[in-house]
């Protein structure tokens, strides 16, 4: 059953790109006691991932700041090498980057996506929900092939 708002999320583990390099961390454990809008994508550095929904988080970091979020995260079924690569060629610098490189958080959350006709296999669905504690607060997941419930934008209004 997909996660639905009022949802704990699925504690599994995550891999959180950071200076130090990938850094494990429990799913729990990173979400406790902070307000987080997390956004998935199909894939890093994928047209419509690059091109607009990173750029839009990115851009729109302090206004969803300035509205109580505490952290902005991104999560794809990529590795963290990847992960991180994205994150410095995009200069989101703001963003904390979640590899879900097995796709179990996208497995346990059912938003999996199949993009095997394009190549990529498992995926996540794109979607953006806001994470209160661990507790799934909102949640927008788009259409397949669509951009627009999931966008920084659509969130802020949404706040």
């Amino acid at each position: 059953m997909t996660i639905a708002v009022g949802d704990k999320l699925p504690d599994v583990k995550l891999i959180k790109v950071g200076e130090g390099g990938p850094e494990p961390v429990q799913a729990a454990e990173y979400f406790a006691g902070k307000r987080v809008a997390l956004f998935a994508v199909p894939g890093a550095f994928t047209p419509t991932c690059s091109a607009k929904h990173l750029p839009g988080f990115v851009e729109k970091a302090a206004e969803l700041k300035a509205k109580g979020i505490d952290e902005i995260a991104c999560t794809s079924v990529n590795d963290a090498f990847v992960m991180s690569a994205w994150a410095k060629s995009s200069e989101a610098a703001d963003v904390t980057m979640l590899a879900d490189g097995n796709g179990e958080f996208a497995k346990a959350a059912d938003l999996v996506m199949d993009g095997s006709g394009f190549g990529m296999g498992l995926r996540s669905q794109r979607y953006s929900m806001v994470v209160n504690d661990g507790v799934v607060e909102q949640l927008n997941v788009e259409a397949p092939g669509t951009f627009e419930v999931s966008s920084a934008d659509y969130l802020l209004g949404k706040l």
